[in-house]
């Protein structure tokens, strides 16, 4: 297993290849990309118990669902780092008849990838039907899911909670990209949501804070605490904080990187900040 030195590494490289991929096709969303690296990173290499094959079914291991499709430059590296497909298939991101289109598919038979994932708000519905399938499979594995902070004003998340609160989905971790950050805004000025860890536990869920959501130990610790709050009658929430853009400076805290990509310039200061750890594709 990975140590915290060597995911570090896989995220620096995580970063290089968001940044090419997106700059090539001057299309795609780096900000959000950016800030979960981490917490992709370390789903993915140290988190969830996974098989070495892909299939839809995903009996017998974890399974992760990504709400916000719109970061697909950072499943796609993670996936193809990972071995679900080969690494160089990164160079066809958003191109016409690439299995790699700006928002993931399922049509497009690209492994690791189980639904589709453009219309914000749907990804709860689905970790949850997914998550009683497991139980009516006797799996004790678990579900776990990806949300940005602005797709939570969409109301299918609420209704969802609810629902899974009420049939007692306690095992699903439904993480928030807590960055304050969306398309047209900070989500305070777009449409304030208030006071999320409030929200979640007056709907029934338990809820662990990951204040520090672009530090790997940060997320192991808070992860593991997430995954102990499991089997307890509650849906788990995670809500990490993390910072649109992270690891590239001239990106962070702001939303204007949200969908824009860089140009030559600035792809050169961003990978400049970002050293090759694993070899670029």
């Amino acid at each position: 297993m990975p140590n915290t030195q060597d995911l570090e590494n896989i995220c620096t490289q995580v970063r290089r290849d968001i940044l090419r991929m997106v700059h090539k096709v001057n299309s795609g969303h780096p900000g959000g990309s950016l800030g979960c690296t981490e917490f992709l990173v370390a789903l993915y290499y140290t988190i969830m118990e996974r098989k070495d094959q892909f299939d839809m079914d995903g009996l017998g291991e974890d399974i992760f669902f990504l709400s916000n499709g719109h970061i697909s430059p950072l499943f796609y590296s993670v996936l193809a780092r990972n071995g679900y497909f080969p690494i160089e298939e990164l160079n066809t991101f958003r191109l016409i008849d690439s299995r790699l289109q700006g928002h993931p598919t399922t049509h497009e038979g690209l492994p690791g990838v189980r639904i589709a994932s453009g219309s914000l708000g749907q990804g709860m519905s689905v970790a949850i039907g997914a998550a009683q399938a497991k139980k009516l499979n006797n799996d004790p594995h678990l579900i776990y899911s990806l949300h940005g902070d602005g797709e939570l004003q969409e109301g299918q998340n609420w209704e969802a909670m609810m629902y899974a609160a009420a049939n007692q989905v306690d095992n699903l971790i439904a993480t928030v990209d807590l960055n304050g950050q969306q398309i047209d805004g900070a989500t305070d000025d777009v449409l304030p949501m208030g006071n999320l860890k409030d929200k979640f536990e007056a709907f029934g869920w338990s809820v662990t804070v990951i204040e520090e959501g672009n530090s790997i130990e940060a997320i192991l610790e808070g992860m593991a605490e997430a995954k102990s709050k499991t089997g307890e009658g509650k849906p788990v929430c995670v809500l990490l904080k993390t910072v649109m853009g992270h690891g590239v400076d001239f990106m962070m805290h702001t939303h204007a990187w949200h969908g824009k990509a860089p140009n030559d310039e600035q792809l050169a200061i961003g990978l400049a900040q970002n050293p090759e750890t694993l070899g670029d594709y």
